[in-house]
């Protein structure tokens, strides 16, 4: 719960930063209005680390830009247009920014812009009353317009304005609602989970760049699943991935089964607490947490209701790679994430099979070449998807990990199974059997890599007696 008096403790020594103090001498010298805003306010009120120094200022750019450059190293003016002039103050960003007082046409998402004169008002324009809060300097004063102060008391999410004129005009926000639930932990309005339910359409104006954009922002929160919820709640999540609203699957009285939608968001849980137990102070990894949501959306596709009330999903590990792949293309995600979670989603189910009976040497070396760089990722994902509430199977399959883990580390002790390639390379296969390039070499240095994966490290020698053996028998 919000500490007033720590907060605004907090807010004073944000305001004596080296940083924040030079910004704000040099412009009060020059009589403009300047006010530390949204984000470092809010995180510092309530006791977050923040990085960020955002300012607004009543000047215009070409003025921001004079006031800046005698105490900066470096500026930038990429976002002049939009009243926006960057530096670097004492090794710091900043961004200052002019008041706005912006109109949008509804159509496109993109502002008329226009420069505001006073900072109540560039605050009512803001997405939440919790990030419409300012801390003017160098006089010190908290301005809050909107009630921001309240709203972090109380741990709710709500717009400065009618959240149905907030949406309309820029429905990113809508996004934005979840991912900041998710992030501060907070609760969206009644009011503004209702706006949100009733614009949710307008979502298609937004380009899937910034969609993308906050995706993974929400993903990168330590507990996505409750931006998730709103997501699917409000039927927003329907206009960008649509797959995970469908894992709300109907159980009828005579055919049950776990409930995959619920099961799904476990597992991200999951994977998240298992990320940062196994690699703990690493950046959030978005890939893996894009694989545990997803990792189950061929179920829908491929449910059959058997006689008797069971319920089948075969082959959904495939047919959900197949989606997921399609679904991330759609929303622009960069080919290498897209070829992480597809492939993830695929192999998810691969380890099943060892908990039902000891592998082989050469299924293990198998798992392992078929994950590839993959593989930890994989181990996290497969641990996660264990959700039954069956304690004695639970302990089975993560003993069953445990030794699947153990034995892929001896064989890498012994046979350096990360990279394993057959003992015979395609200009020896060439020498051996006396071919040119084509295809035969290819099915020659299959035939050996599968005979590798199966019976481990062989020597060239014998290597090369089963290759003459096998193209003997092939005629």
């Amino acid at each position: 719960m919000l500490n007033m008096a720590e907060g605004l403790a907090r807010l004073e020594k944000l305001a004596a930063h080296p940083v924040v103090a030079a910004v704000a001498r040099a412009f009060a010298d020059a009589g403009r209005d300047l006010a530390i805003v949204g984000g470092p306010v809010r995180d510092a009120l309530l006791g977050r680390v923040t990085h960020d120094f955002d300012f607004t200022t009543d000047a215009r750019p070409d003025e921001i830009l004079a006031l800046v450059k005698p105490i900066s190293s470096v500026q930038w003016d990429v976002g002049r247009a939009f009243g926006t002039i960057g530096a670097r103050v004492k090794g710091e960003q900043v961004e200052i920014t002019t008041f706005r007082a912006d109109s949008y046409d509804g159509v496109t998402r993109k502002p008329t812009v226009e420069f505001g004169d006073t900072l109540e008002a560039d605050l009512s324009r803001r997405d939440f009353t919790v990030n419409a809060m300012a801390l003017r300097v160098p006089a010190r004063t908290l301005v809050d317009p909107t009630g921001g102060v309240e709203d972090l008391i109380a741990g709710r999410l709500r717009t400065p304005i009618d959240p149905a004129v907030s949406f309309g005009d820029d429905p990113l926000r809508m996004l934005r609602a979840a991912r900041f639930a998710s992030q501060l932990e907070f609760t969206v309005d009644q009011t503004t989970l209702d706006a949100i339910t009733e614009l949710r359409e307008s979502l298609a104006i937004v380009s899937p760049e910034r969609v993308q954009a906050e995706l993974v922002r929400l993903l990168q929160t330590d507990d996505p699943v409750r931006g998730i919820r709103v997501l699917v709640e409000t039927g927003l999540c329907e206009q960008f991935l649509p797959e995970v609203p469908a894992l709300r699957l109907e159980v009828d009285e005579h055919h049950h089964h776990k409930d995959v939608y619920e099961h799904s968001l476990t597992v991200l849980r999951q994977a998240i607490e298992l990320e940062h137990q196994r690699h703990p102070g690493d950046a959030p990894d978005v890939p893996l947490r894009l694989a545990a949501l997803l990792h189950d959306i061929g179920k829908p596709a491929t449910r059959r209701l058997e006689p008797g009330g069971g319920v089948t999903f075969h082959h959904h590990d495939v047919k959900g790679a197949r989606m997921a792949r399609k679904r991330l293309q759609a929303l622009r995600f960069d080919a290498a994430t897209t070829t992480v979670v597809s492939r993830l989603v695929e192999l998810h189910l691969r380890f099943f099979g060892y908990a039902e009976g000891a592998w082989t040497d050469a299924a293990v070396r198998r798992y392992v070449r078929d994950a590839g760089d993959e593989l930890e990722r994989l181990h996290i994902l497969t641990r996660a998807d264990v959700t039954t509430r069956n304690k004695r199977k639970a302990q089975r399959l993560a003993s069953a990990y445990d030794d699947i883990e153990t034995r892929i580390a001896t064989l890498r002790e012994q046979e350096e199974i990360d990279a394993i390639r057959p003992e015979l390379d395609g200009n020896r296969i060439q020498e051996v059997l006396g071919l040119k390039p084509g295809r035969e070499v290819g099915e020659a240095y299959r035939f050996l890599l599968d005979l590798r994966l199966d019976e481990g490290v062989l020597g060239e020698d014998e290597a090369e007696k089963r290759l003459r053996e096998w193209w003997a028998a092939r005629g």
